[in-house]
């Protein structure tokens, strides 16, 4: 049996339509659910994943989702994973790859990874920008990131909704393990966009770990449409 027709058999079409409404520009769906999908690609990456990702299809979301997922959990040095990623990367087309895609990463992965995300924070393709910004807010709200991930999420001037939303998701997550930091960079002068700026502090105030006082300052700190 092909591996299409292992997916064809996990197909869920109930799964699929609901599936399609939330994703748009994932092209044709299967209907495969996510942990069905990260169990198969586990069970590649304990073979021989670089033939497998050399001759892997994607036709279907579900073939490309398993390429990230793959890539993913593959065990190579840092770099190799790398080069496997940058060839991955131009292929996303939509948010559930783009994130399902985005790994914790292991210690000696993330210097490099760093170094690899920056350009693509002024990639003008949507979902390169998202990517940096997904795999950043994962792998790097940390002590040593937090400023200079704040500043790289300032400058992005792309207005794909996908983007807008990864950063304002981004700078939630900042401001949890950064409050004050956080708070402060989002009053003094914070450079980013009325949209994404309201956003972000909407996904504070739904935070289950932001306290009521806080969500009520949080609110005042609106900008209103002018």
């Amino acid at each position: 049996m092909t591996l299409r027709e292992q997916l064809f058999e996990l197909a869920d079409t109930r799964y699929r339509d609901f599936s399609a409404t939330l994703t748009p520009g994932a092209g044709k769906m299967i209907g495969v659910r996510i942990p069905q999908l990260r169990a198969m690609a586990r069970e590649i990456a304990r073979g021989d994943w670089r033939t497998w990702l050399e001759e892997a299809e994607d036709e279907y979301f579900e073939e490309k989702m398993l390429r990230g997922m793959v890539i993913s959990y593959a065990k190579c040095p840092p770099e190799e994973k790398l080069q496997w990623t940058g060839r991955f990367v131009p292929t996303i087309d939509n948010w559930a790859v783009c994130d399902c895609f985005c790994w914790r990463l292991k210690a000696a992965e993330r210097g490099p990874m760093w170094r690899f995300i920056q350009p693509y924070f002024s990639s003008q393709a949507e979902y390169e920008v998202r990517f940096a910004v997904v795999m950043a807010l994962g792998n790097f709200v940390d002590e040593e990131h937090l400023d200079p991930l704040l500043e790289r999420l300032g400058a992005v001037r792309h207005d794909a909704y996908y983007v807008r939303m990864g950063i304002a998701w981004a700078v939630s997550v900042c401001y949890v393990k950064f409050p004050e930091r956080t708070e402060e960079w989002l009053l003094d002068g914070c450079p980013l966009g009325d949209w994404t700026y309201n956003k972000a502090l909407q996904k504070i105030v739904e935070s289950l770990h932001v306290t009521p006082e806080t969500k009520a300052r949080i609110k005042t700190m609106k900008r209103r449409a002018k």
